[in-house]
């Protein structure tokens, strides 16, 4: 019996007539009695006698009832969650951003995409690159962005724009008065400044090596926010991305950093698993809102699209 038959005659059964079940189905009585006889002819057996003028139920009828009933629900709870995917009610989307784009561009991104899809929930971990790519490997996350353009096994970079190195020192302080910063400027000083196995640290060695300057960072962080209190305590003078709003935060102060540094912006997208309908609205809001910052006159300048 296919699904169609099964309907006919679980909806015979609850009915007790042909009629009824007749008008239950929209249909015409004469299509649903060939409905039966096709069922009946699959199976070998008949389902229903007509006993005085009327429709009773086989005792083989009686014992596929139940199981009747439970397909029925199987089939209404599949039908309800595919309406429930058509609508975004039934999914949850899990993105993994390192900090300065989910302090930047990532909440725009994520409004925008919540507009779209209303009921569908959003989980969103702030982590460092590495965590990011190990969530996606491990299927705890769906999609990942993050200022690193580095390939993985099933992981694949997608460069949408691009950041830079900038220097960040307490108000107040001598640099303060350069239009500009270079490693030469930043002998002297104590330098907070990402670790050398990081792609910031990498690019920023290979900068200060070709100025003839030794890239030593007394303070070496992971990701750039840590750096906020250091220099706001004084302790010393940050290179870190230039994505992050520094402008914002109270005592300090951000320059330029050259020779310039690029930082690429990435989304990290895992090729092994097919994409959803909102996976990819939030891949083209991540795009979007993106652009939109970079047209902002505070980041102009600062902030490239690919």
């Amino acid at each position: 019996m296919n699904a169609r038959q099964i309907e006919v005659f679980r909806t015979i059964m609850r009915c007790g007539t042909l009629t009824g079940a007749a008008q239950a189905l929209h249909v015409s009585q004469p299509a649903l009695s060939q409905l039966l006889l096709h069922a009946e002819d699959q199976l070998g057996f008949k389902l229903f006698q007509r006993l005085a003028g009327r429709l009773v139920p086989t005792p083989e009828a009686e014992l596929l009832f139940p199981e009747a009933e439970r397909l029925h629900r199987d089939l209404e709870a599949f039908r309800r969650h595919a309406a429930a995917l058509r609508g975004g009610t039934a999914s949850t989307l899990r993105l993994a951003a390192s900090a300065p784009p989910a302090l930047s561009f990532v909440p725009a991104a994520l409004q925008a995409f919540r507009q779209a899809w209303p009921e569908t929930r959003l989980v969103s971990f702030v982590v460092p690159v590495q965590a990011i790519v190990e969530k996606l490997e491990q299927g705890e996350a769906d999609l990942g962005i993050a200022m690193n353009d580095t390939g993985h096994a099933a992981i694949q970079p997608e460069t949408i724009g691009s950041s830079e190195v900038i220097c960040v020192l307490p108000a107040g302080h001598r640099l303060a008065a350069l239009e500009e910063v270079g490693p030469a400027d930043l002998q002297e000083e104590t330098l907070i400044a990402y670790r050398r196995d990081t792609l910031p640290g990498m690019r920023l060695d290979a900068v200060f090596a070709a100025a003839g300057v030794p890239l030593r960072p007394q303070v070496e962080i992971d990701v750039s926010i840590i750096a906020l209190a250091f220099v706001q305590a004084g302790i010393g003078i940050a290179l870190v991305d230039g994505l992050i709003p520094w402008a914002g935060f109270a005592g300090i102060v951000a320059r330029p950093f050259r020779p310039l540094v690029p930082l690429p912006i990435s989304l990290l997208v895992p090729t092994r698993r097919p994409w959803t309908r909102q996976q990819a609205t939030l891949r083209e809001e991540l795009r979007r809102s993106l652009a939109a910052q970079a047209a902002d006159p505070a980041h102009r300048g600062r902030l490239r699209l690919a």
